[in-house]
């Protein structure tokens, strides 16, 4: 897999004019010399970044009843078309869950123009019983899922985290190497690509549909390694194991061809072979197959196990003293939510969902009310690797339409960190504690699909 030396943006600057003028001042040959490397500063300190991606939660089914958290308001009875009357928010400790349809147009219903009502009647849409019960109006408590709680408890909480699309896992996914969304008329047209939360899936036919700029094309230019890690490779054609297409976009953007970075594209066993080495890439993206990712109807427990063993190798690996793992959930996935999703742009941000901050400089028990979304954490990478570049039509050297600059509506992440503070020690977890979600996990909490029917996942 290719790699390239890490130079680290502004720090890299600074390595770098250091060591010339360390070489022009070398004293005549034979005279001992001793010369302290310069000490990174700031967000600088950050030489690896690691973005796991699971999906379909919205914050208030995982943090809804957190303490300081804008979560769930008392009173709270959302309408119920079907069966009349209203549904109350409810603790709900199955392991294995039901959603809502997460479609751009479930979005507009269920925020309702602000009323946050519309997700019991959406859910309603796929029910073919009578009574109709849904499980949107479910939520976890700190006993279902206790070590996503200790993350938060201990390092950062982000409780106004948006989608950057309001829509499903393809435009999601899309946005968060890309920051936008889009559909091309012409693949080899950065310019032929207008905006949309319902973009072409890549195909045996048409492979590399994603047209416009994505961040690698900036990473490669500025000599940043990167990785894109698949749980069990790429799922292939009938098999339930591996990444589908629609969680792995990177291989259908015409720009990472051109610059011959599709092998950066790889199975989650070389991150934890990387890992142990102390090797890791300075940008590392995570995404899993169906039985750990959370969506429904997959296991809560065995998607919280997998997060916890790449959370515990980057924590034992030599590497954790310069990490940030960025940990959220792609979209709503039909769940409620009771905050309403800002309008930054024409574009617009989806339903809330959860994002946790786990770093040695992260600071212990912060809750981030500002409003952020995944475009946050391309700009932290921005900021940290690239001198602040963006992905920006008018200076990142290729053009694509996109209408404005995302990077630049979300909050800053940096608010997460105290770069001043000792790096904190690691905090490993056991993957699989003790849980009060039901039926009880069993042993190794598993991330088992027997059982499961993956055959509609309400994204369509």
């Amino acid at each position: 897999m290719r790699r390239n030396l890490w130079l680290g943006g502004g720090a890299g600057a600074v390595a770098v004019a250091a060591a010339v003028a360390f070489a022009v001042s070398l004293p005549a040959q034979g005279t001992a010399i001793r010369q302290a490397a310069p000490s990174l500063q700031g967000i600088h300190k950050i030489r690896h970044v690691i973005v796991i991606m699971q999906e379909n939660r919205s914050f208030d089914s995982y943090f809804g009843t957190f303490p300081g958290a804008s979560g769930i308001p008392a009173g709270v009875c959302v309408p119920d078309p079907k069966n009349g009357g209203c549904v109350k928010p409810f603790a709900d400790h199955k392991d294995s869950n039901k959603a809502g349809p997460h479609m751009d147009a479930n979005a507009v219903a269920d925020v309702d123009g602000g009323k946050m009502d519309g997700f019991v009647g959406q859910a309603e849409l796929k029910c073919k019983k009578t009574p109709c019960k849904t499980e949107v109006m479910g939520h976890h408590a700190a006993s279902d899922i206790p070590n996503y709680w200790a993350y938060a408890k201990n390092f950062v909480l982000a409780d106004h985290m948006f989608e950057s699309e309001h829509s499903w896992s393809l435009p999601a996914h899309l946005s968060m190497v890309s920051a936008w969304s889009a559909t091309c008329k012409k693949p080899s047209s950065p310019m032929s690509c207008v905006g949309t939360d319902s973009p072409q899936n890549r195909t045996g036919s048409n492979p590399r549909p994603f047209a416009w700029t994505d961040l690698t094309w900036l990473l490669h230019k500025h000599n940043v390694s990167w990785g894109y890690y698949l749980d069990h490779g790429v799922q292939r054609s009938g098999s339930k194991v591996g990444v589908p297409t629609i969680w792995n976009p990177l291989p259908g953007f015409t720009d990472v061809h051109q610059d011959a970075q599709g092998g950066n594209v790889v199975p989650l066993s070389t991150f934890f072979s990387e890992a142990k080495a102390g090797k890791l890439p300075q940008i590392s993206w995570i995404v899993p197959e169906p039985a750990d990712s959370e969506h429904p109807p997959a296991l809560v427990s065995a998607g919280q196990a997998y997060v916890t063993r790449i959370v515990n190798a980057v924590m034992k690996s030599s590497d954790w003293k310069s990490s940030a793992i960025f940990l959220s959930w792609d979209d709503w996935g039909g769940f409620y939510d009771n905050v309403v999703p800002p309008r930054v742009d024409a574009l617009g941000y989806g339903i809330r969902v959860p994002g946790i901050v786990i770093s040695p400089y992260a600071k212990k028990g912060f809750v981030d009310h500002q409003v952020v979304s995944s475009d946050a954490y391309l700009r932290f990478v921005e900021d940290d690797f690239l001198g602040g570049a963006r992905i920006n039509p008018a200076t990142d050297g290729r053009p694509d339409p996109r209408p404005d600059v995302r990077e630049n509506l979300t909050g800053n992440m940096v608010r997460d960190f105290n770069f001043a503070q000792k790096p904190r020690p690691p905090m490993t977890l056991r993957p699989c504690p003790a849980t009060t979600l039901v039926p009880k996990p069993k042993p190794g909490c598993p991330a088992t699909v027997n059982g499961l029917d993956f055959s509609d996942w309400g994204d369509s």
